[in-house]
């Protein structure tokens, strides 16, 4: 089986009011030190892999508002150093405030076949309440330069549930990005994350939600609206073209192993996860001084009840649920009978249904998956 590569950039231009990621803003005298770092993990790591890898996936932070070199020289390490399918699915985050031709241009010359786009809105004062560093104009420019330089696979991150957004603010949203005609769009849901920009203003009463029920009527607009565009739903948050669902994030939801490179990187091998430390002074001085075995946290080596469990967790993320013939390839055991307690009680509370080969959320359950998903942790 193939793993997945996803690499952190933790930089930013200006850290938005939302935002609970590990990332710094200003920082750019970092950038040779913490890349060199990355570089070393990236290529320590290899004699352990002998699979081939079928994706990448460069997030952060904003990993457009570093110098292209940069960029460069992870590809390059990468693809030295592992069996790169030919036809790996390679995609970079970037921020319309941060990216420009000659970027995508040499993004592309990469091999960088995918690009996802934070759009979030495409009202600006939305926009700027939130604190991204652009506007829709931007957004719209990048739009096309990436088109014309010949990106077929385009994603565009929305955001429902913001201070102040009404549903014609995410019609208008919709409308807008369905004509521009991504391949990929991923809609979620605002969680204000304790600690953050946006949660103190909300707190002092500068700033209020929509109600639960608003936020509810937004999904199920979005749901219905781009289905009825032909985009398909395949998971909670992400509706895609015709096969051009998110091959890496899919691999994530199906248990594939992956390796996490920089800081705060999560990984899973072998049934064991573990993640590297948020501290960048800290990560970067472990790899000056040769103790590197300092940057990576244990979390769990899984045991093959924990396995089971997650797969369930993960797998009904995906609108198509949980294939009981896939669990039994997997595991052998029947997830009908492993988890007939939590499946009854489940269906009792009509919050997943079984049909045939498949247990898949209902309507309710997809309003409810926390509640869903808490039954196999």
């Amino acid at each position: 089986m193939s793993v997945g590569i996803y690499v952190h950039v933790p930089f930013c231009k200006q850290k938005c009011k939302y935002c609970d990621f590990v990332s710094f803003q200003c920082m750019e005298d970092k950038y040779d030190e913490y890349f060199k770092c990355v570089m070393k993990e990236i290529e320590d790591k290899a004699h352990e892999v002998k699979e081939s890898v079928d994706t990448i996936y460069i997030g952060g932070g904003t990993p457009s508002i570093v110098p292209v070199k940069y960029i460069e020289s992870v590809i390059h390490t990468i693809k030295e150093n592992y069996k790169v399918l030919k036809r790996a699915e390679i995609t970079i985050e970037v921020n319309p405030g941060t990216v420009d031709e000659t970027k995508l241009t040499k993004y592309f010359s990469l091999g960088i076949n995918r690009l996802s786009i934070g759009l979030q809105s495409t009202n600006d004062d939305l926009l700027k309440m939130l604190g991204r560093i652009h506007n829709y104009s931007d957004f719209e420019n990048v739009y096309e330069m990436a088109r014309n330089i010949g990106f077929k696979n385009i994603n565009v991150d929305l955001m429902i549930g913001l201070p102040m957004q009404t549903m014609e603010d995410v019609q208008d949203s919709l409308s807008k990005i369905i004509e521009k005609s991504p391949e990929h769009i991923s809609v979620y849901s605002l969680i204000v994350e304790e600690g953050t920009v946006l949660a103190d203003l909300i707190e002092k009463g500068k700033l209020k939600l929509p109600d639960e029920e608003l936020e509810r009527q937004m999904y199920w607009e979005v749901k219905k609206t781009l289905e009825n565009h032909k985009y398909v739903h395949y998971e909670i948050s992400n509706f895609s073209k015709k096969g051009r669902n998110s091959k890496h994030n899919m691999n994530c939801w199906k248990q594939h192993s992956y390796l996490g490179f920089g800081l705060a990187a999560h990984s899973y091998f072998d049934g064991i996860r573990y993640s590297n430390i948020d501290n960048l002074k800290q990560y970067i001085e472990n790899f000056t001084n040769g103790e590197d075995v300092y940057n990576v946290i244990f979390h769990e080596h899984q045991s093959r009840e924990q396995m089971m469990k997650e797969y369930m967790l993960l797998g009904l993320r995906k609108i198509d649920g949980v294939k009981i013939s896939d669990f039994k390839e997997k595991f052998v055991d029947n997830p009908l009978y492993v988890f007939r307690n939590e499946l009854n009680k489940l269906v009792m509370d009509e919050l997943i249904e079984i049909e045939d080969d498949k247990i898949m959320l209902t309507n309710k359950g997809i309003d409810l998956a926390n509640l869903v998903w808490m039954e196999f942790v």
